[in-house]
């Protein structure tokens, strides 16, 4: 029996940790988290929520207590917990800082879960908006509501995050993923700015719609904006900035960019950046953002030329700011300075005498006829301004144009088709109140009105109605329907939106405080509207003269009406739109387009353009899914950790989260058509399975008795089925994911007997045609062999036979492999060494070859080995070949001499005598050896040294040189053929100096004797006796040496007077 073991977290969560092997408890939610556990929601079982609140406020016990539930947010936002759920309906809590969710590891987590399975997140609306996308095939919308400041814009840059990683890629999709990513950073440069709310707020509304194909990857995306808050290029309120790109660009820009602009580094300088006194903000990087927007327009497709227009246009409206006027005595305007004037000419590509005009004149028709009227310091003023919004405010929109061309899904196979699915996100200007509200701020919670209209009637209101027409009994819920304040704000002809409309068209002198006091005729008696003149004494205290006060869902907001019908208008005189027309910028000629000026049709308010591209955008909104994101804003000083109660219970009431609960609790958690949720779970039922005949809600009857439902869990309408728990729809998501695997397994298996028995039949087809194919080659290879076979046998035999003629056809080829087979063996026999002499026999045919190739092998072992001698080894071998030659087979000891080496002398340094060293003077001494020297008359042995030199033999006794003895009167030398090593060196007896022959022993007769004869140059004069040697003394008198053969060597004085040498026999010759 399998044991259940849990454990708990302090996210909120329950983790069923994993087997013994790591298998998953949950069949479906292994691919969740994998090995590290599955997250499933028990809410109902958590022990930590005192501390972390619970994950769904469907779980508050006191889910009517407003208290309770701004407690469990308190409790979630102190541990970092700023996800929570009501239902399907996301809340989310600004942190005011980065926290560690948002890695590639929780977007897997994340990824193909069903959406209540793991903890409250933002990647989890967005999964579940593109899993209903891809398996109902319905388009979806994710509507990000909340007030500035709430983390808007931050959501959507995740939700786009999210999609870019999780969803199929190739290059193409890979580059509409770093296109649809980088058109943030860019719309966020051009199109929001520092709040006194918001560092980073929107200050236009943005939907944008992504584009996915049909294997779930996203292929396009186009994006709608509205009402971009144009007077902020004019000014700005104490402690806000303009729009990011100015200071982006001036901070960020190159020095040679900016030169080309006419550009100081310091924002100060320019009179657009300097109203709102706050160039600077701690939390934003202008510079580092500055290169994420030239890298981000390069990723979207402009092109240098386009980038360098754009920048032309931004760095034009600051020029236009700096344009000082004057006033004559007559009250007309004139510009003071042309340096501006200069460089708006070269950036806008104008005329600057025409547009220097266009701006101190207005062009005035009358009955066909053109005037120019001058305009005052007043006039003129307001004309810059103009340009500066219409220029800055249709570039905006050819930008958001420019980036919906490199998004457009283009279909290369069906380029009609509109296969594309959708995901919409809303991400729009959240409910604004300030300490001065203008028409902006009218505009923008008119907005909010409609989206708080829109999300009543698809939650709220749609959710009882629905249950009231599907017959389901209903608890009916209490909410504000604030389509009263929508009526108050567009309905026809008595709304504010058609009374401001009709101010700015009528005739006569219509200014902003007529168009108050006609609100106040109109609609004095509304219960949400009120002036300083309807009001109570208590509130006329609050209100200036020219505010009126709106009461919305939201809150009570003053607005004053000074330049109302101005902005209203937002009108551009026609001599500046001319000289627009003819700009040479590419970009401006499309913004301003030349039909403009023979259009006779008044242009549309731009309240009521605003009013048209809502109504759009909701029947945009309405024909999707709705997923709602509601995000809250904990404190108005931008602080981590700090939590105001006050201001989010304001929050939680104008964002109608309580009634939304409210619903929630009281209704179904699930519903769906018959259709289609029988259509998805019949395979869990063998009566509905594969198909049901019956009425649909019959089957599903049946089906849902089979799953085992209880009645408290589900209601049958008269269309739908409503699902109560999320518990007892995941349970049935579960079983259909089993099912599945066991028809994907015998669908699997059909196709796959189907599909190998077809490639048998193929593959033996193939094999049989091959095989028959291969063994004709086999055997025609077979007889080809044969043949060659026998020819090479026959051909063999009758040279063999023939092989003793002279080469002829016959015997060519025997000739030949004879020849090849002797090459072969003596190329694997040849000798190693020089002393080899080992020679593979060869045929009778080729010995005199063989012959030939002998001494070439001979002669190249000896040039190899010549090569490889070094000069002391040449020298010693020169020497034994001297010693070689004198007594090689003559001299019974010369064979024991041949492997000593010969030394360079005998005798050191030390050895000799420094008086003999002396004597010798000049004379370099080649070789010296101790010898023995026996007298010519008693033969007396006596210690000697015999020193030869280049000119001469020298014996030494001590210090005394005692005989010098001149190669050129040495007549020879002569030695016996035993192995003794005496020998006689014979002297010119004609010579008074000499004393006659020398008779000497040494130990090294034959290094000796060859170092002698090599240098006296007397290799031919050394003689070898057999018996005896004569010598001559002084007088001329003669000796004898007697040379006989003995066991030991003995030299002494024979009785004959003889000198008589025994020496042992070593070898016998």
């Amino acid at each position: 029996m399998m044991e259940l073991k849990i454990q708990l977290v302090p996210t909120g969560e329950i983790i069923l940790p994993p087997g013994r092997n790591g298998e998953s408890h949950c069949h479906n939610c292994s691919k969740a988290v994998g090995s590290e556990g599955v997250r499933v929601m028990m809410e109902s079982a958590l022990t930590a929520r005192d501390r972390v609140g619970v994950q769904d406020f469907v779980l508050l016990e006191n889910h009517t207590s407003e208290a309770a539930f701004i407690e469990n947010l308190r409790k979630r936002f102190k541990e970092n917990l700023i996800y929570t759920y009501i239902g399907s309906v996301l809340v989310s809590v600004n942190p005011y800082k980065e926290l560690e969710i948002y890695t590639k590891q929780h977007m897997e987590r994340y990824r193909g879960v069903n959406f209540y399975e793991v903890s409250p997140h933002i990647y989890a609306v967005s999964d579940n908006a593109y899993r209903s996308m891809r398996t109902e095939r319905r388009d979806q919308c994710i509507l990000i509501s909340g007030e500035s400041g709430a983390g808007k814009t931050e959501a959507s840059k995740k939700i786009l995050q999210y999609y870019a990683v999780t969803c199929p890629a190739s290059d193409k999709v890979q580059t509409i993923k770093d296109r649809l990513l980088q058109s943030n950073p860019v719309l966020e440069a051009f199109g929001n700015a520092k709040t006194l709310r918001n560092d980073n707020s929107s200050r236009f509304g943005k939907y944008m719609d992504i584009q996915f194909d049909f294997k779930g990857a996203p292929v396009g995306g186009h994006i709608l904006n509205y009402l971009l808050e144009k007077s902020r290029v004019v000014h700005q309120n104490h402690g806000e900035r303009n729009f990011h790109i100015f200071y982006q660009l001036i901070e960020g820009g190159e020095e040679d960019l900016l030169r080309r602009l006419g550009l100081e580094r310091n924002p100060q300088q320019y009179q657009y950046l300097v109203k709102g006194n706050c160039p600077k903000v701690s939390s934003i990087n202008d510079r580092s953002d500055w290169k994420v927007v030239r890298k981000a327009l390069t990723v979207i497709g402009f092109n240098d030329d386009e980038v360098e227009e754009l920048l032309n246009i931004i760095a034009s409206v600051l020029h236009l700011g700096n344009i000082q006027f004057g006033g004559e005595e007559s009250g007309h305007a004139y510009i003071m300075a042309d340096t501006q004037i200069k460089y708006l000419a070269r950036l806008l590509g104008v005329d600057g005498s025409v547009l220097k005009e266009a701006l101190v004149n207005k062009k005035i028709i009358a009955k066909g006829e053109e005037l120019m009227s001058p305009l005052n310091l007043e006039q003129a003023a307001y004309a810059r301004d103009a340009l500066s919004k219409a220029v800055y405010g249709r570039t905006f929109s050819w930008l958001v144009n420019k980036i919906n061309i490199s998004l457009a899904f283009k279909d290369e196979v069906y380029p009609t088709s509109k296969s594309a699915s959708v995901i919409g996100l809303l991400d729009i200007y959240g409910f604004e109140v300030f300490q001065h509200n203008s028409f902006e701020q009218f505009c923008i919670n008119y907005c909010n009105e409609k989206l708080q209209q829109l999300f009543i009637e698809l939650t709220l209101k749609s959710e009882q109605e629905e249950y009231e027409s599907e017959g389901i009994t209903w608890e009916p819920v209490q909410y504000f329907n604030n389509k009263i304040i929508c009526d108050l704000v567009e309905e026809k002809f008595k709304g504010i939106i058609s009374i401001l409309d009709e101010e700015c068209l009528r005739p006569g002198d219509a200014s902003d405080i007529t168009f108050l006091e006609k609100l106040e005729d109109t609609l004095g008696g509304h219960a949400h509207f009120v002036t300083h003149k309807l009001a109570d004494g208590k509130t006329r205290k609050a209100m200036g003269r020219e505010e009126f006060r709106l009461l919305h869902y939201a809150g009570e907001v003053n607005y004053n009406v000074t330049g109302f019908l101005d902005k209203n208008n937002d009108l551009l005189f026609r001599n500046l739109k001319e000289v627009m027309c003819q700009s040479e910028n590419k970009i401006l000629t499309h913004c301003f387009e030349r039909e403009e000026l023979t259009d006779k049709k008044r242009p549309e308010t731009a309240v009521t353009q605003f009013k048209n591209s809502l109504a759009k955008l909701m029947e945009i909104l309405m024909s999707k899914e709705p997923s709602y994101i509601r995000c809250i804003k904990p404190n108005d000083a931008k602080q981590a950790g700090r939590f105001d109660e006050v201001l989010i219970r304001h929050q939680v009431k104008y964002l109608g989260l309580m009634e939304n609960l409210r619903v929630r609790r009281a209704g179904f958690a699930y519903r769906r058509r018959y259709e289609t949720f029988l259509q998805r779970y019949k395979s869990l039922c063998p009566e509905t399975w594969p198909n049901w005949q019956g009425r649909l809600a019959d089957g599903v009857s049946t089906l849902v008795k089979h799953l085992g439902y209880k009645p408290e869990e589900y209601k049958l309408g008269r269309s739908k089925i409503f699902i109560r728990f999320p518990k007892t729809l995941f349970a049935t998501e579960d079983a259909l994911e089993v099912r599945k695997h066991s028809l994907a397994t015998k669908l699997q298996a059909s196709w796959r007997g189907y599909s190998q028995k077809s490639k048998y039949r193929k593959l033996r087809h193939s094999a049989i045609l091959i095989q028959a194919w291969w063994r004709g080659i086999l055997a025609r290879r077979r007889a080809k062999l044969r043949r060659q076979a026998a020819d090479t046998i026959c051909r063999f035999i009758k040279g063999f036979i023939y092989r003793h003629q002279p080469r002829c056809p016959e015997n060519e080829y025997f000739l030949d492999y004879v020849r090849y087979s002797f090459l072969m063996n003596l190329c694997r026999n040849l000798p190693k060494t020089v002393l080899d002499k080992s020679w593979p026999p060869a045929p009778p045919a080729l010995a005199e070859a063989s012959e030939h190739l002998r001494n070439l092998c001979m002669q190249n072992m000896v040039w190899s080995y010549c090569k490889k001698i070094s000069p002391e080894w040449k020298h010693q071998l020169e020497q034994k070949m001297v010693a070689s030659e004198i007594f090689k087979d003559k001299k019974d000891n010369y064979p024991q001499s041949v492997p000593r080496l010969f030394v360079g002398t005998r005798l050191n340094g030390e050895d000799i005598n420094p008086k003999v060293i002396q004597a010798l003077g000049s004379e370099r001494m080649k070789y010296g050896v101790p010898v023995t020297k026996y007298d010519r008359k008693g033969f007396r042995a006596r210690p000697r040294q015999l020193l030869l030199t280049g000119n001469s033999a020298i014996i030494v006794e001590e210090a005394k040189m005692k005989q010098h003895i001149d190669y050129s009167v040495l007549r020879g030398v002569s030695v016996s053929s035993l192995s003794d090593g005496v020998f006689v060196l014979h002297v010119v007896c004609e010579d008074n100096k000499q004393k006659g022959d020398v008779i000497l022993q040494s130990d090294h007769i034959i290094e000796a004797l060859t170092k002698l004869a090599i240098c006296a140059d007397k290799i031919n004069s050394i003689n070898i006796n057999q018996s005896s040697i004569k010598f001559t003394t002084r007088q001329g008198k003669e000796g004898i040496i007697d040379f006989t053969s003995g066991s030991a060597l003995l030299v002494a004085k024979a009785k004959n007077g003889h000198l008589s040498v025994t020496a042992p026999r070593l070898n016998s010759r």
